[in-house]
């Protein structure tokens, strides 16, 4: 146990110091909270994908697959699918919309190309995502815990206090730039961990002659099936609610997207997707088996929280020095996605509402240091989050992905590709998915269909709905123009 402590102490000790090594590259407001349009794509390609599978990927995921059996294998899907579609088809116009609108948050992206509704637009969106994702900054907290206890039995609180430390010295040193290299780091740890840990879990069921395929007829009915046991509608139900994190990576995730804006060129966008496919399909293969292996290792029950199930097994299945490196993987999935939240609902308060909203004009200097005291103040609320709440991290995250990502999505969408879309439907939309989430969460409804799914739909209705109903007056304008002629 002493080389795992060891490990992890220069762990956190190496990433504190890229961090603050590259601290010295923020010049800018700019740089703190885009990295200036300065770094290589395939940089930004490890950092959106550590950023988008966090604790809930390794943990939350897991336990996940351990619980349901194989028709855990379609929220892998929905969500490969998706990042692939990102990655391809909305990379670049992200990028090239960043350099046409000069903007740096997404918020700011949709107020400066919906000018008509602005102040509203930026005051709606910052405050959806704030709200929302400060949740997710506490799951990922809590995941902290959750795992440093399971590693050492260090008290889940000691573990969240720790984890909190190094998340906001990380964000707080050089924003986005130190983030996304920090990011790099440990999004290869994540993967390693995700690809050896299954291997390690498939030689051991060998030599100990025991059977997944018999495993999963054992754990009940529905483990074996890759559509849970179901038929008829019910199979439209499960596909739908586990394949419907698939509607959150459509652009509305704004930690993921803020990558695609800091994107140079087209070169560094084909060179990043590359990278993030290869990851994603390494990374999603491997949580799922890591979840299946374990059904045929341990029996049903065998834990008290099946989200401790990955770090327990690389406990008992490689040796200290090993184990050591591999559970600092797990610890670099909540730091790279905790870091990045952070930095979302920092830029939302400074840029957004501070800077552009509300209009007060500060030096680059002031702005930097008035981000970082954000980062403090969220990253603390993350903590007590994640101090007071007992709900598993694949819930959370799922309600945060919801409210965020299958909310902004359609916004994303028709902003792209529909060219009346207008100002009063983007209103619509965020408002639509900030109320559909909420009420949708707070009743039975959501065992039943996923608010990822019904939110999306809801959104996506009202935006297109208002649009055409309100449309921009320079739509009218426009109109009116093109009929005379």
């Amino acid at each position: 146990m002493n080389i795992i402590i060891v490990e992890f102490v220069v762990y956190c000790l190496l990433i504190l110091a890229i961090g603050y090594y590259f601290s010295k590259r923020s010049k800018s407001h700019s740089d703190f909270l885009l990295g200036g349009k300065k770094l290589p794509g395939w940089t930004l390609a490890f950092s959106e994908r550590a950023t988008g599978e966090s604790a809930w990927l390794l943990l939350g995921y897991t336990g996940f697959v351990f619980m349901t059996g194989l028709s855990g294998i379609w929220v892998a899907v929905g969500i490969a699918i998706g990042i692939i579609f990102a990655w391809l088809f909305l990379a670049k116009k992200f990028m090239s919309e960043t350099d046409k609108y000069n903007v740096l948050t997404l918020p700011d992206y949709l107020a400066v190309r919906f000018g008509e509704k602005a102040k509203i637009i930026r005051w709606l969106t910052s405050i959806l995502i704030a709200g929302f994702l400060m949740f997710y900054v506490g799951a990922q907290m809590a995941g902290a815990g959750k795992m440093l206890f399971t590693t050492f039995g260090l008290p889940p609180t000691a573990g969240i206090l720790l984890a909190t430390i190094v998340i906001i010295i990380i964000a707080f040193a050089g924003g986005f730039i130190s983030v996304v290299w920090t990011d790099m780091i440990q999004s290869i740890m994540m993967v390693i961990t995700l690809v050896a840990l299954p291997i390690a879990a498939l030689i051991y069921i060998q030599a100990n002659d025991l059977s997944i395929n018999a495993s999963l007829i054992q754990a009940g009915d529905s483990y074996n099936s890759w559509f849970g046991g179901l038929t008829g509608f019910a199979i439209g139900v499960l596909f739908f609610n586990n394949f419907s994190w698939f509607f959150g990576f459509l652009g509305g995730q704004p930690q993921l997207s803020a990558r695609f804006m800091a994107l140079k060129n087209n070169k560094e966008a084909r060179q990043g997707s590359i990278v993030a496919i290869i990851w994603t399909l390494l990374a999603y293969g491997g949580a799922f088996m890591i979840g299946i292996t374990a059904i045929a290792i341990y029996d049903q029950g065998s834990f008290h929280d099946a989200e401790i199930i990955l770090p327990t097994m690389i406990l008992e299945l490689f040796p200290p020095w090993i184990a050591g490196l591999l559970l600092a993987g797990v610890l670099a999935a909540i730091i790279t996605t905790a870091d990045s939240q952070l930095m979302v609902v920092t830029s939302s308060v400074s840029e957004d509402i501070i800077h552009k909203t509300l209009g007060m004009n500060f030096t680059e200097k002031q702005l930097i240091w008035i981000s970082r005291i954000s980062i403090v103040f969220f990253g603390l609320i993350g903590m007590v989050i994640a101090l007071v709440s007992e709900s598993l991290l694949y819930l959370v995250v799922s309600w945060a992905w919801a409210g965020v990502g299958c909310t902004l999505s359609p916004a994303i969408l028709l902003t792209f590709f529909w060219e009346r879309y207008s100002s009063a439907g983007v209103v619509a939309t965020v408002l639509a998915g900030l109320v559909s989430t909420i009420l949708w969460i707070s009743t039975p409804l959501e065992s039943i269909i996923t608010s990822k799914f019904t939110t999306f739909f809801i959104a996506l209705f009202f935006g297109i709905a208002v649009s055409l109903l309100l449309p921009d007056k320079t739509e009218k304008i426009h109109s009116l123009s093109e009929k005379n002629i």
